[in-house]
């Protein structure tokens, strides 16, 4: 705010600008006399900005971002869905948003039906026995999950050698991460040539030492494990767990399940699956479900009805405990039982076939010009290689970006070369989907080295991404 439009009195102010000291009561002279010269500082930088300054500032900030209230977001493996508004406006509403998360029981019962009825939707959904709300990302449910993994072979005196867990080589990042930091050893197992698990392998890595095994499916490649029942049997043999990430729900939500599939454990997306808010450092959420031997491992609280009335149970005998502060990110769980609510049974299912054949008519689209791997059906994202046409993913990646859209995921999964992965949703039109290919394919058949100088047209262009990430500066004084 600039001292113009501030109220302070004129003449005061001048002297306050021009350095002047005042005894206050209680004090000797200036503050600054009281402190060694060693730690006095010599100047106050703060700019004299007016506020029309600073408002236009960010405003031309926010316009400069990309984001799904813009266009279409097919950020592959993302799940970059639209958040419908009815949900923002019920989570704004006063009743919600200004209840305190250490109010009394008796004085949020509205809050908790809503927190219970969600945990039965999603052990619906899913076909597990019960859910915690606790876990406030898809990366911390994972953890949380593989936390229960670890206590339930504590407490079974099996620990010491179950120090294993076996993950796909095309698998999340995040995988290999909650596993070792757990306290896992990760093994991997590769993929066979149609980009599923291959089975066989996988039969030698499978011993004493496992402790579970995890995977999404429809796996990253976007191709559903038709072996998923042999594999679980496997490893239940093994006396081993099966740990479902949820990241790629979108696909199957209302025709099939993770219950179904043979699957002990489950954490939900809440952002990929139930078009919650996704990514900005904001708040997120990941419940996870298990199966009924594992109901007592659940984080705590969990919500629990006792004929009119909700409460919350933190005595689950086995619990691993809270993972997160109050009882989750509620108004993100609040978002998602208004999805759920909204799209009701049929349109869940309705969202995920829709989904699968966006997905499949880009493939159709694409398929003349980029090499697809794995010819197979695809569920709800597409991996495609920038190989066959000569050019990087990267420069065509930055090409999209200069025609106004979002590019793929670019060098993921990291098995593929020159990958570009490709996630549609339902929430986009055909023709989006259509001005998406024809911008893919354009870019393919530019000049290698004209490609190379896009983006031209952003606010920033081309940058060298390499440095970037390794000499990061930090500080705005650089």
């Amino acid at each position: 705010m600039s001292y113009r439009q501030a109220t302070y009195d004129e003449p005061l102010l001048r002297e306050f600008k021009s350095g002047a000291t005042y005894e206050i009561p209680g004090t000797v002279g200036d503050a600054g006399s009281m402190i060694p010269d060693a730690l006095v500082r010599k100047d106050l930088n703060i700019q004299d900005v007016a506020e029309y300054d600073v408002v236009r500032h960010f405003t031309r900030l926010s316009q400069m971002n990309y984001g799904v209230d813009l266009g279409f977001y097919p950020l592959g493996s993302c799940t970059m869905k639209f958040n419908p508004k009815y949900a923002d406006l019920i989570s704004s509403m006063s009743q919600f948003r200004d209840s305190h998360p250490l109010a009394d029981e008796s004085l949020v019962q509205g809050n908790l039906r809503i927190m219970y009825e969600l945990q039965e939707y999603l052990k619906a959904i899913s076909d597990m026995d019960a859910v915690s709300l606790q876990p406030l990302a898809g990366a911390h449910g994972e953890f949380s999950g593989i936390l229960i993994v670890r206590k339930y072979f504590q407490d079974r005196g099996e620990l010491e050698r179950r120090t294993e867990i076996i993950i796909p080589d095309s698998a999340h990042g995040t995988n290999p991460a909650s596993a070792a930091m757990a306290g896992f050893d990760v093994v991997e197992v590769p993929s066979g040539k149609d980009g599923t698990v291959d089975v066989e392998a996988l039969k030698g890595l499978v011993s004493e030492k496992t402790a579970a095994f995890m995977i999404t499916n429809p796996n990253t490649l976007g191709i559903f494990e038709h072996n998923i029942g042999k594999i679980a049997s496997i490893f239940h043999e093994k006396g081993a767990l099966l740990y479902y990430d949820g990241a790629n729900f979108n696909a199957i939500m209302g025709h099939t399940s993770p219950g179904l599939m043979g699957f002990d454990i489950v954490h939900f997306n809440l952002h990929k699956t139930f078009a919650t808010p996704h990514g900005g450092g904001g708040p997120g959420s990941g419940p996870i479900a298990v199966k009924e031997r594992l109901r007592e491992y659940l984080p705590v609280p969990v919500v629990e009805k006792k004929g009119n009335e909700f409460h919350f149970n933190y005595s689950l005998k086995n619990t691993i405990g809270k993972v997160s502060s109050f009882h989750g990110s509620f108004g993100v769980l609040l978002r998602a039982w208004a999805y759920i609510t909204g799209n009701g049974r049929d349109g869940l299912t309705e969202n995920s076939s829709v989904a699968v054949l966006n997905t499949n008519y880009i493939a159709h689209k694409l398929s003349s010009v980029y090499g697809i791997p794995f010819k197979k059906q695809k569920m709800h994202e597409l991996v495609i290689s920038s190989a066959s046409t000569g050019k990087r993913a990267m420069d065509i990646a930055k090409y999209v970006l200069d025609a106004g859209m979002h590019p793929p995921t670019v060098y993921f999964p990291l098995i593929l070369k020159e990958a570009m992965m490709i996630e549609p949703t339902e929430t986009v039109s055909r023709r989006d989907l259509d001005e998406y290919c024809r911008i893919l394919i354009e870019g393919a058949g530019k000049d290698e080295e004209e490609l190379h100088k896009h983006p031209t047209s952003t606010p920033v262009g081309r940058i060298d991404e390499v440095r970037a990430a390794r000499d990061q500066k930090l500080n705005w004084r650089s």
